[in-house]
């Protein structure tokens, strides 16, 4: 079964008016395309949720600070 999804065009100015509608109308999964001059030149989309989560303690064994991290630098020897 083969889903037309509805494509409805509009242009900036009607776009600029409309703007709360036509992100309605995407997120139901409407196509909205923006014109200029009766030419295509956007489309209204939602965002895809993000499926790369970050796991916590993933860089585990990976990052290391040095022994002498918190040592006095020696340019720093007139001020101890």
């Amino acid at each position: 079964m083969n889903r037309r999804v509805p494509v409805h065009q509009f242009n900036v100015a009607q776009a600029k008016a409309r703007f709360s509608e036509l992100v309605k109308r995407a997120m139901a999964g409407e196509e909205v395309i923006i014109a200029k001059d009766n030419r295509p030149v956007l489309k209204l989309v939602p965002v895809q949720p993000r499926l790369d989560r970050r796991v916590p303690g993933s860089a585990k064994g990976q990052i290391w600070i040095s022994d002498d991290f918190d040592a006095p630098l020696d340019d720093f020897a007139d001020y101890r």
